[in-house]
Formats: C-alpha cells, sequence, structure tokens
C-alpha cells in the first residue's frame, strides 16, 4: 500500500497542468444557465453540443452527434454517437437531448438560451441514439441552436429548483475535463476525461486561479506563473521586454466581441431620442480606441460585426460634434443650469473598461453633460445592477456567434427576467423585422433585411457601439500543437501538450 501511495503521488506530480487565470468566480457551471464569461469558458471544457463549429467557423460539423440531415425545411435527424459516456460512466443517450430541450422550456428555469428554442416544436426520440427535432417553420438558426451543452437526465431529472442545484457547482458532463476542486476565489481545477470519446487529452489538468484584477493577472503571466493569458494593448506596446517575447509565443486577431454603452431605456431620462443622439454625438469613440488600444482595436459601428452578413458597411460612426449635441440636450431641456445627469457602471474585471468610462465622462463633459462612475465586482455588478435591470447605463460587452440572432438581444419579447435585452429595448419595426427574418430561407434576402435592421438599430441609439478589440493572446513556447485559425487557437486544445522543463515539474 505503501509503495502504491507513493507511485501515485510520483504520477500525479508528474502530471502536465495548464494554468489559466479568469478574472471572477463563475456562477453557475450550466451550460443552460452559464451566462457569464467565465461560466461559460469553465462549461466548454465540461460540456457537448450536439454540433458546433469547425476551425473556421464556417461549417457546422457534429459533436455529440455523429450525422445530421433535413428531411425538409422544418425537421431535422439527427444520428448520436453510441460510445460517449457521461463522467459518472453512464451511457449518454436521446432521451439527455430530450431533457435537456424540456428543462430549457420550462417555466422555472429563466435561461436567455431558450429563445433559441422557441420554434422547436417536438424533440422525437427515435430510438436510443436517434432522434428527430420538428419545427413549427423554416429557421435560418435551427441547427446552430444544437451547440448548446447537453445536461444529463440520469442525475437532474429530480431536481426540483435548476437554479439553484448543486449540480451548477458539481457539474456531470460529457466534455473532454472533469471538474475536480472548485475553490471561490482561489483556484478552478479540470481533470482530463480519460473516457472522452475523442480521445484523451494530452494535457492531463487545467487550473484556473481566479484573480479579479488585472495587473495580478499580467505580472503573473510575466513570471510564467500562467501558460496563457491575454494582454492588453498598453502592456504589449509599453510593459513587455525582449525576455517575454522569448518566452512567449503572441498570436493576435479581432475579437468576435464587441462593448458597447447601453442605456436603460426603462428611465424617462433615456427616453426622449434627441438625449440619446446628443450623447452619441458627444463621444469621440476615435479618440477612445487610440488611448485604450493604440493600434489593437477598431470603431464598433453598429449591432453586428464586420466579417459577417449581417455588417453594413454603409452605416459609420457619427462624428463628435459637441455643439450639436448641446443644441439638442437643450431642445430635450438641459443646459447649464439644469444639465443631463447619469451614472455609467462597469466592472473591473476587463482593465480597459474602467478607464473607458473615465474617457467618457471627461468626453461628455464637453457637452454638459455631468457623468457619475461606479466600477464594481464581476458577480456583484451582474447580480445588483445588470440582471435586476438597476442602472442608467452599463459599460459592457457581447460576445457574438458567426450567425447572429437578433432576437436575443433587440427583440421585446427578451426584455425579461434572464434575457439578453438588458436595456429594454422595445422597437416595433425592428421586432417586425426580427419575427419575418427568423422563418427567411434565402439567405440573399435575410442579409439584406439583417443590414436594413444594423441601420434601424444605430439610429435608435439604444446603445452607443464603442469598440471592437483585438484579442492579444501569450501561450507559453512550452505549449506544443497549437494551430491557429479563424476561430482562434482553442478549436483543438485537446492535442496540445505541454512540455516539462528538466528540473521543473
Amino acid at each position: 500500500m505503501k509503495y502504491f501511495f507513493l507511485l501515485f503521488l510520483c504520477l500525479d506530480l508528474l502530471a502536465t497542468t495548464l494554468h489559466l487565470a479568469t478574472s471572477s468566480n463563475p456562477s453557475r457551471i450550466n451550460p443552460l444557465l452559464a451566462t457569464d464569461s467565465s461560466s461559460s469558458e469553465i462549461a466548454g471544457h465540461i460540456f457537448n453540443g450536439l454540433v458546433k463549429y469547425d476551425k473556421d467557423s464556417s461549417t457546422i460539423i457534429g459533436d455529440l452527434a455523429t450525422s445530421f440531415v433535413y428531411e425538409n425545411n422544418t425537421t431535422i435527424v439527427f444520428e448520436l454517437n453510441p460510445h460517449v459516456l457521461w463522467h459518472d460512466g453512464e451511457p449518454f443517450t436521446s432521451a439527455d437531448v430530450l431533457f435537456t430541450y424540456k428543462t430549457l422550456m420550462s417555466p422555472s428555469v429563466a435561461s436567455p438560451y431558450s429563445a433559441n428554442f422557441r420554434f422547436v416544436k417536438e424533440v422525437e426520440i427515435m430510438s436510443r441514439y436517434k432522434l428527430r427535432v420538428h419545427y413549427t417553420k423554416p429557421y435560418f438558426k435551427a441547427l446552430e441552436t444544437w451547440m448548446m451543452g447537453i445536461i444529463p437526465k440520469h442525475i437532474l431529472e429530480n431536481e426540483k429548483n435548476l437554479m439553484n442545484a448543486k449540480f451548477n457547482t458539481s457539474p456531470i458532463g460529457t466534455g473532454p475535463y472533469k471538474l475536480e476542486t472548485l475553490e471561490h476565489s482561489k483556484n478552478i481545477i479540470l481533470r482530463a476525461n480519460d473516457d472522452y470519446f475523442k480521445g484523451r487529452p494530452k494535457i492531463d489538468k487545467i487550473s484556473f486561479h481566479v484573480i479579479a484584477d488585472s495587473m495580478t493577472r499580467f505580472l503573473m503571466l510575466k513570471a510564467s506563473s500562467l501558460d496563457l493569458g491575454n494582454i492588453e494593448p498598453m502592456q504589449y506596446e509599453r510593459q513587455l521586454s525582449k525576455d517575454f517575447f522569448n518566452k512567449f509565443t503572441i498570436y493576435e486577431d479581432i475579437t468576435h466581441s464587441y462593448t458597447y454603452l447601453g442605456f436603460n431605456l426603462r428611465r424617462d431620462k433615456f427616453k426622449n431620442p434627441k438625449v440619446r443622439e446628443a450623447l452619441s454625438l458627444a463621444v469621440n469613440r476615435e479618440e477612445l480606441v487610440k488611448i485604450l488600444f493604440f493600434k489593437h482595436a477598431k470603431v464598433c459601428t453598429g449591432p453586428f460585426l464586420p466579417a459577417t452578413a449581417a455588417f453594413n458597411a454603409d452605416v459609420k460612426a457619427p462624428t463628435q460634434n459637441i455643439e450639436k449635441a448641446k443644441k439638442l440636450l437643450k431642445e430635450a431641456g438641459y443646459d447649464e443650469n439644469n444639465p443631463f445627469t447619469f451614472e455609467i457602471v462597469t466592472s473591473n474585471s476587463s482593465a480597459v473598461r474602467p478607464y473607458a468610462a473615465q474617457i467618457l465622462q471627461h468626453q461628455l463633459k464637453k457637452a454638459g453633460v455631468i457623468v457619475k462612475l461606479r466600477v464594481m465586482e464581476w458577480q456583484a455588478f451582474l447580480n445588483m445592477v445588470v440582471f435586476p435591470h438597476d442602472f442608467d447605463a452599463v459599460l459592457l460587452g457581447w460576445g457574438l456567434s458567426s450567425t447572429p440572432d437578433p432576437y436575443l438581444f433587440w427583440h421585446t419579447d427578451s426584455d425579461k427576467k434572464g434575457g439578453f435585452n438588458l436595456i429594454g429595448y422595445n422597437n416595433p419595426t425592428v421586432d417586425e423585422m426580427i419575427e419575418k427574418s427568423q422563418s427567411m430561407i434565402d439567405r440573399k434576402k435575410l442579409e439584406k433585411l439583417w443590414r436594413k435592421m444594423f441601420k434601424v438599430i444605430v439610429d435608435d441609439n439604444p446603445y452607443l457601439f464603442l469598440y471592437i478589440p483585438n484579442s492579444i493572446t501569450s501561450v507559453d513556447k512550452n505549449i506544443k500543437n497549437i494551430e491557429p485559425s479563424v476561430s482562434g487557437i482553442w478549436h483543438n486544445y485537446i492535442v496540445w501538450e505541454k512540455e516539462i522543463i528538466q528540473g521543473y515539474i
């Protein structure tokens, strides 16, 4: 027994660990409920969907499903992989897919992702490893919907309150890694799944260090205490030595995300379109990008990202016009004696956004607008400000897929508890356009409608669309087999290997 224990200890010491950092504690490591970045990132290692994008984000391929076929415009048949096991050894079957769908559509579960399934009429089990999904009408994202992580029926079917279930912090999935340790505000450790149906990951463990302070994360990266980490443009341009570039490989590309200032349209002060236009004209987006990012970002001009079919290149960012901004504010009843005042709330989980808020405050002051700032810890920000809609304006960001679904962010129906229409945007014209777009099969007509929708939303100024940052990722050169692609570097991470330097474990 003694020798067995020593052997086990030696093997554990020789295990390779990928050290990462996350800015906040995950709230719920459950794909149905993971709405914050930390929860989503960790859940992505633990759960699988039926399908996923390929490495170039251009084609949908099988994941838990080995194949999928459209029987007609409203019916998809999925063949499931019969060799998939849950982390506890139980087999994955069609019953888990049906259970996931029913759970998402349950009135007791508040999830923004349920909107993706709103056109599903029925999930029909054909056999243990085959199912048919019927839609009420054609839906342009019918297949992409099933990228949602699947949850286990055998563990959760008797759970009375999924929102507060133990499962959310002790998840069981089908993915390449299992949750081993969850220490809030300290460390989250995932261990490789020996029985993963695509082959065991080469790296034995992934350790997420919970570090709220961005400077601490940066210093840990420089000290090689992290194997991989994002670098802010200021750090990249001014705070890295030649030695750092000898130890790390840099991968840079534009992100699939944007940052915005969102106004709470439920509050009277933001209901006047002249006020929102004035605030937009008071902001110098080019200056914001130049100060914060040097050349590592671009101005965001609207709700859909460049290089997607929904992007409208004819819509340009407004040029700063302080005099016109003052004129519009005066027409709305605001002047030096009665200045327009509001508060911007953001989180310290991003190193950049608190500074962005200060720049916005300075720019808006030129138009006579008084801005108060509040910077909060991420979870407190979500739970006390964002989710209860208790704010004047929030400085936040969205990560978007290659195929946008404006329903989630811009339709009136998504202005609800757990929905992504955080600001209470309500435009009947946009609602009608979204509803019309959902069942469009003609891709060219759909893209044309998206671009029209892009302009209508921008003209409304519900957000001030600010910037699209580049992702600057540094990876220790001891991590091997990385293959950069359009989707980034993570698409093949289960074959990454970590070279152990002699003398260190």
